[in-house]
C-alpha cells in the first residue's frame, strides 16, 4: 500500500512543488488564466476521453444512485455545519474566542467555497489514479460510474450552481443560473463523448484525446501549487479543517455504512467508500478561479484533505475491504 500511494502521490508532490517555486517569477495573474484554461479546456478533454472509453452498461442503475446521494449527503451535512457556524458568529464567543481561529470569515465566497470543498472530492485525478492497485479483483466499474456521475452531476452540475451564486453576487437570477449551467463545457464533451462511442476516430485524434492526462493534471496540479505559495500559513489551514472533517472523514464513513446495509461487501463497497472519501477535488479551486470564490480556502483544503487521505486509506482498507 505504501509503494503504491508513493507512486500515486509523486506528480502530486513534484508539480504542486514546481508550482510553490515557479509563482514568483510568473505574472500575478497567471494562476486565474491556468485555472479558466482548465475549466473551459482541460477538463472538458478529459471527460470526453473518459466519456469514450467508459462501459456504461453495467451497473447504470446502482452506482450512479448512490453517488448522487452520497452528493446530497454531502450538501446537507455542509449546509448543517454552515449553518452552525454562522450562528456562532452571531453571538458572544465568551469562553470559547479560541474558536475565532479556526471559523472563516463567511462572506459569500467563503460559504460558497466551503460548501464545495466539504461535497465536492477529487475522483478523477487522484481516485481513479491509486484505486486500481486497492482492489484485489481490479474492477473499476464502480469507481468510473461513481467519478463520471460527480463529475456531470456533482462538480459541473451542482457545483457550477453553487459557485455561481455564491461568486457572483450580481448574478442570482435564476436565468443567471441556467444560463451557467448550460454554457458548462464539461457537460457538452461528455454528450459527444458518450454519442461517439462506436464512432473510431484517426489515429492522430484518439491519441490527442487520449494524451489529456498528460497536461490536464500536472496543469491542475501546477494550479494548487501557485495558490497555497499564497496561504498565509497556519491561519490559512486552521479555517479548512471542517471542510476536510466533513469530506474525508464523516461522508465515506457514511457511505460505508450506508453500502453495507444496501447489502454490498468487497471490491464494490471499497470503490465507493474510496471514492466518496477523496480529498477535496481541484474543481473547487477551478471554480473559484471562474467564479471568484475564495482561492486560499479552496487550496488550503485541498492541501489538508489530500495529507488527511493518506491517513485514512488504511482505515477504509480495513473496515470496509473484506
Amino acid at each position: 500500500m505504501i509503494e503504491t500511494l508513493f507512486h500515486a502521490y509523486t506528480p502530486l508532490l513534484l508539480w504542486t512543488g514546481l508550482g510553490i517555486l515557479s509563482f514568483r517569477f510568473l505574472p500575478t495573474n497567471f494562476p486565474r488564466f491556468l485555472g479558466r484554461s482548465l475549466y473551459w479546456v482541460g477538463v472538458p478533454w478529459q471527460i470526453l476521453a473518459l466519456a469514450r472509453q467508459t462501459d456504461f452498461s453495467h451497473q447504470v442503475g446502482l452506482a450512479p444512485a448512490i453517488t448522487i446521494a452520497t452528493l446530497a449527503t454531502g450538501l446537507l451535512l455542509a449546509w448543517v455545519a454552515l449553518q452552525g457556524l454562522m450562528a456562532l458568529t452571531t453571538r458572544k464567543m465568551e469562553g470559547i474566542e479560541f474558536l475565532k481561529d479556526w471559523i472563516p470569515p463567511l462572506d459569500r465566497a467563503h460559504q460558497g467555497t466551503l460548501i464545495i470543498a466539504s461535497t465536492i472530492g477529487n475522483t478523477g485525478f487522484v481516485g481513479l489514479g491509486i484505486i486500481p492497485a486497492l482492489l484485489t479483483t481490479g474492477d473499476m466499474s464502480w469507481a468510473v460510474f461513481f467519478s463520471v456521475t460527480q463529475n456531470l452531476i456533482g462538480t459541473y452540475g451542482i457545483g457550477v450552481l453553487i459557485a455561481s451564486y455564491y461568486g457572483r453576487s450580481q448574478q442570482t437570477s435564476y436565468w443567471g443560473l441556467l444560463r451557467d449551467l448550460v454554457t458548462v463545457p464539461t457537460l457538452w464533451t461528455f454528450a459527444i463523448g458518450y454519442a461517439t462511442q462506436s464512432v473510431p476516430f484517426p489515429n492522430w485524434a484518439e491519441v490527442a484525446i487520449d494524451s489529456s492526462l498528460l497536461f490536464v493534471i500536472p496543469a491542475s496540479f501546477l494550479l494548487m501549487g501557485m495558490r497555497l505559495s499564497q496561504l498565509k500559513g497556519l491561519p490559512s489551514l486552521q479555517t479548512t479543517l471542517l471542510p476536510v472533517v466533513l469530506k474525508v472523514v464523516l461522508l465515506p464513513t457514511l457511505v460505508g455504512i450506508g453500502t453495507t446495509l444496501l447489502g454490498l461487501s468487497g471490491d464494490p463497497r471499497l470503490s465507493l467508500v474510496l471514492m466518496a472519501g477523496m480529498p477535496s477535488a481541484f474543481a473547487s479551486l477551478i471554480l473559484a478561479e471562474e467564479y471568484d470564490l475564495d482561492r486560499d480556502l479552496a487550496a488550503s483544503s485541498i492541501a489538508l484533505s489530500t495529507i488527511v487521505l493518506l491517513l485514512m486509506v488504511p482505515v477504509w482498507l480495513a473496515v470496509f475491504g473484506s
